[in-house]
């Protein structure tokens, strides 16, 4: 599959850091005196950085990435120096993408007596690295820190029923973040999953929205008459049903005309996908009642 991600410069750039912040996936930083791509994984190529380079040195390009390949990235990473890989391998690390992370220290394990540089000095930079914390407005350390990707995995203790004095349902989200702007479709929890597309206000209308959609589903969100952009929710969703794999989709919209759109959306991916996706639609009616539910 075509993808657009973003393509460095590094003659044009001058390291001044602008980009970085401005990079909503949290994939660039400056590392030795340039801006760098660190992680193809959280690019989604939306092109949020490239209004903010003020040398012009950022540009979308397209090019073949039919799936993630971690050890086609981080023999990339290997001829950008050491710091480039450690902060790299920090990325995966901060954002819980566990599989790809071990995968890239494999690598470098079994590719040491090759590889010019100090593989377990690289290793233990990471291995004691601390979480990175969000950087404010402005600032150069990373992109927006409300769409890192987080996997929410519940302790043994949420596991089991718990019976409170007042009634207050569990969470069921399983995964950060959730809006489709924000979401990259190539993070390891979407692989595989039961995928929930559910239009914004269907969550304020159903009480019990969480137990009985969110529920052993990874979640997105949108509004399909207010939102921009839609073209990349084609593309997202797209990719979804052919690189992720997911299993099934649930379509959860409201009774309004306008929200049809979404479930229109979503069918005009599945006819483009390669794959074929089974799905379903749910339609909630503005008191919050289930006008209807079926596979279409």
């Amino acid at each position: 599959m075509i993808r657009e991600i973003i393509k460095i410069d590094e003659e044009l750039c001058n390291g001044c850091g602008v980009c970085v912040p401005n990079c909503h996936e949290g994939a660039l930083q400056i590392i030795d005196g340039k801006a760098r791509l660190i992680s193809e994984l959280m690019c989604d190529g939306l092109g949020a950085c490239l209004g903010h380079c003020p040398q012009g040195a950022l540009e979308i390009e397209k090019r073949e990435a039919d799936e993630y390949d971690e050890t086609i990235v981080i023999q990339q990473m290997i001829s950008k120096g050491a710091n480039t890989v450690i902060a790299h391998l920090k990325h995966l690390k901060d954002h819980n993408e566990i599989a790809f992370l071990k995968e890239a220290v494999g690598y470098l394990k079994a590719n040491e007596d090759i590889i010019e540089l100090d593989v377990p000095a690289i290793i233990s930079a990471v291995h004691n690295s601390k979480p990175e914390a969000p950087a404010a407005s402005g600032g150069c350390g990373g992109g927006c820190p409300g769409s890192a990707p987080v996997s929410f995995e519940k302790p043994a203790f949420m596991m089991a029923p718990q019976t409170t004095s007042k009634s207050c349902g569990q969470s069921e989200l399983q995964q950060w973040p959730v809006q489709m702007h924000l979401i990259n479709p190539a993070a390891s929890y979407f692989q595989g999953s039961d995928l929930l597309i559910a239009a914004d206000c269907t969550a304020f209308a159903h009480g019990d929205f969480h137990g009985s959609f969110i529920k052993g589903k990874k979640l997105v969100i949108a509004c399909p008459k207010l939102d921009e952009g839609k073209s990349i929710y084609l593309e997202k969703i797209i990719r979804l049903i052919d690189e992720s794999r997911v299993n099934t989709i649930t379509v959860a919209i409201m009774e309004v005309p306008c929200c049809g759109g979404l479930s229109h959306l979503v069918q005009m991916a599945t006819e483009r996908a390669q794959r074929k996706v089974p799905v379903k639609e749910v339609v909630i009616g503005i008191r919050g009642d289930i006008i209807s539910e079926e596979w279409v």
